[in-house]
């Protein structure tokens, strides 16, 4: 029997509320820009100063493949959206297409990448406010615990408030590339000199060329550069709240590849071209390099301003997506039930105060071990965001088998080259693992401690459920 994709049973004005309890507030200019902000965020910002250190120009190569991927990841959900808009996203999806179990390992270990993130971005937070010379002697910590502060105020509020927050957040940060891609191009065309450098291609090729520490350099940087898209997810959180999922979605996920193409791979390329890829280091964002060398008065305090709207960008909308994914695992029997309460405007104020509680942690971090916080956070968020990738994959598949049975109506819109694609998807994210075991410390230590992330899920879903057979 053929059944059509699941219906809202919603109207579609501003102010409804969904199946979830959720308000549909949110409208098509915000979520074609949270759909920008989940595509640009502090990987791009901050974490492109230390890749380019690593791997130089080849940086490009690696931003050009992991967004093919994450594009078609983002396909994929896509099309599990059009079948069922849900603010419980792939949790809800694999709880239908391969179980409860598989539903609350997908949504603890959303809830990792997440909360690993969220950490990372408080760090860059504090990394950037010591840029002014003034604030210098704050302890990192400080600056961490104020940013959370803020944004954790700011997530208390109704979906709507969230939405205008990171309407305005993603813009800053679009009209700052625009002008960085726009200025850029211009002092490369007309060959004008950047700190003493004459601008151009020559700068790669006397500089070491693509791969000036060699590829296995470049392909080291694989985790770092999947953190970099690691929003993009957010949207099919998003669906729950929004007015019309069904025709807003398609175009904002259409529209992720390009800005992909011109925001990641062509700011890299620029940015090799402008200055040699020796002068960019981590800890300071790229952008901030180059228009400090261009030598106007106040850009690169400009430039930092916006890379910091990034972090809280990101930091935002961290918050706003666990606090509906612990939901949804509450609703289910996979998680406390009282993550599952919602205030009067309707957001889930239990689950956000427990993000906010493990990025207390990140506070703790960054008093403890300021120098090294980034990167330790960093591979464990990838491990976060490539098992998310792998359980949106496999529910892509498990509906288009139900599809191709005639068990489900088509959505109308259907990933590209399935299932081969989404096969050729899962095994790109197999061999992202693999790089990170060789990524010594760090990703070695990630790697290994995967056996006690699995030990601590299984020891949650046993106490799990033994409450509820007392139940």
């Amino acid at each position: 029997m053929t059944t059509s994709p699941a219906p809202d049973h919603t109207p579609t004005h501003a102010g409804a509320i969904s199946e979830e309890g959720y308000h549909k507030d949110l409208g098509r200019r915000h979520v074609q820009m949270i759909a920008i902000g989940g595509a640009i965020g502090t990987g791009l910002f901050l974490g492109a100063g230390s890749r380019l250190q690593v791997a130089g120009p080849s940086l490009a190569i690696i931003y050009a493949i992991c967004g093919v991927f994450s594009f078609l990841i983002l396909r994929a959900l896509g099309e599990l959206v059009m079948y069922r808009p849900t603010s419980g996203s792939f949790v809800t999806y694999a709880r239908e297409f391969l179980g409860e179990r598989a539903a609350y390992m997908a949504g603890w270990l959303s809830f990792l990448n997440w909360a690993m993130t969220g950490i990372v971005d408080i760090t860059a937070v504090a990394l950037y406010m010591h840029y002014w010379a003034v604030f210098l002697p704050v302890p990192q910590w400080a600056f961490a615990l104020v940013a959370l502060a803020i944004v954790g105020t700011m997530n208390m509020i109704g979906v709507r408030y969230f939405g205008e927050m990171e309407f305005w957040f993603s813009l800053i940060k679009v009209v700052a590339l625009a002008l960085f891609l726009v200025a850029g191009a211009l002092i490369l065309g007309t060959r004008m000199p950047v700190a003493g450098h004459t601008t151009g291609f020559h700068l790669i090729t006397e500089n070491g060329g693509i791969f000036p520490h060699g590829m296995f350099s470049a392909l080291m940087l694989l985790q770092g550069v999947v953190f970099a898209y690691s929003g993009i997810e957010l949207l099919g959180t998003a669906a729950g709240e929004c007015e019309d999922a069904r025709e807003i979605l398609p175009r904002a996920i259409n529209s992720v590849i390009w800005r992909i193409a011109l925001f990641y791979v062509g700011s890299v390329i620029l940015l090799v071209c402008l200055l040699p890829w020796t002068e960019y280091h981590a800890g300071t964002s790229p952008f901030v390099t180059f228009f400090q060398a261009l030598g106007i008065p106040g850009i690169g305090t400009i430039m930092n301003i916006v890379v910091l709207t990034a972090a809280l960008s990101s930091l935002n909308s961290g918050l706003y997506s666990t606090g509906r994914v612990l939901r949804a695992l509450a609703l289910g029997d996979s998680g406390p039930k009282a993550l599952g309460k919602l205030n009067r405007s309707s957001v889930p104020y239990v689950g956000i105060l427990t993000t906010l509680a493990v990025y207390l942690v990140g506070v703790m971090l960054n008093y403890l071990i300021p120098s090294r916080v980034f990167e330790i956070v960093l591979n464990f968020s990838a491990l976060g965001i490539i098992s998310t990738w792998g359980f949106i994959l496999l529910c892509q598949l498990r509906l288009r088998a139900a599809i191709n049975r005639g068990d489900i109506a088509p959505t109308g819109f259907s990933m590209p080259g399935a299932p081969y694609t989404t096969w050729a998807t899962l095994g790109f994210l197999g061999f992202v693992l693999i790089m990170m075991a060789f990524d010594y410390p760090d990703g070695t230590i990630t790697i290994g401690a995967i056996p006690l992330i699995g030990a601590i899920l299984i020891g949650g879903w046993c106490l799990l459920d033994r409450s509820r057979h007392r139940a």
